[in-house]
């Protein structure tokens, strides 16, 4: 089962103070190059994998989605969640992401954001997102970027500059890293660059768009503590669409 960290007392508050949890989509920094991957959401059926408080479920019907489904393993995420969303079109699961089974070409569009690091069964998980997609259907995610996850330890030195510098460690050993965010003992999935891209090539997809995203300047200039995020990328960002069977 998925490590569950989200219905950790501890964990959950710390989450839930984080700029995202309180402003939703437009307190995640990369947001607007997320959002500018997707494509249009108007009568479409919309599948969101790790959905939490449900922030992007409710944006897409405001784009004009006809249904929108969200899944997360978190009872304390999805009951925050549904008690924010008040629209019978925006449906929420609770599921195990590494067990799931989704039906055949029923959606047009699967998202997630910052969800699929926590799966170890990631190849099982994106067959069976490709699985429900219908031809041609967009696959759009975010996943913290393998520089990000690969150091073991959060240790960092300075340059003459003053910036940060983050040391790389055990890039190429693909597995789970633990590490103490918000709570001990948080366990991610740390996997190459490469991986991402050629388990959904080997899956069908075909990828339209790879992103290794840093803050803009225009960003740095209003949040000036994001210049260190410039060092180094934190998101990688993935679009992709499901071949023509």
């Amino acid at each position: 089962m998925t490590q569950n960290i989200y219905d950790d007392e501890e964990f959950f508050a710390g989450y839930s103070r984080l700029r995202r949890s309180v402003e939703g989509l437009d307190g995640a920094p990369e947001w607007p190059a997320l959002r500018a991957l997707l494509p249009g959401l108007r009568g479409r059926n919309v599948l969101d994998l790790g959905c939490g408080f449900g922030w992007f479920c409710r944006w897409a019907r405001q784009q004009g989605a006809a249904h929108v489904l969200g899944i997360d393993v978190s009872e304390k995420m999805l009951t925050r969640g549904g008690a924010a969303t008040r629209d019978p079109a925006v449906t929420y699961i609770r599921a195990d992401l590494e067990h799931l089974e989704l039906q055949a070409e029923s959606v047009d569009v699967v998202y997630s954001s910052l969800a699929l690091l926590y799966v170890e069964n990631l190849k099982g998980l994106m067959s069976q997102a490709y699985r429900s997609l219908v031809p041609g259907g967009d696959l759009v995610f975010s996943v913290e970027h393998p520089i990000f996850t690969a150091p073991s330890q959060p240790n960092w030195s300075l340059n003459a500059a003053g910036r940060k510098i983050w040391p790389v460690d055990g890039y190429l050993h693909e597995g789970p890293r633990s590490t103490n965010w918000l709570a001990k003992g948080v366990i991610k999935q740390h996997r190459t660059l490469a991986t991402y891209i050629n388990m959904l090539i080997g899956i069908g997809f075909s990828i339209s768009h790879i992103e290794e995203w840093g803050p803009t300047e225009e960003q740095i200039a209003t949040q000036p503590n994001w210049a260190d995020e410039r060092q180094r990328p934190p998101f990688l960002l993935v679009a992709a669409r499901a071949r023509r069977r």
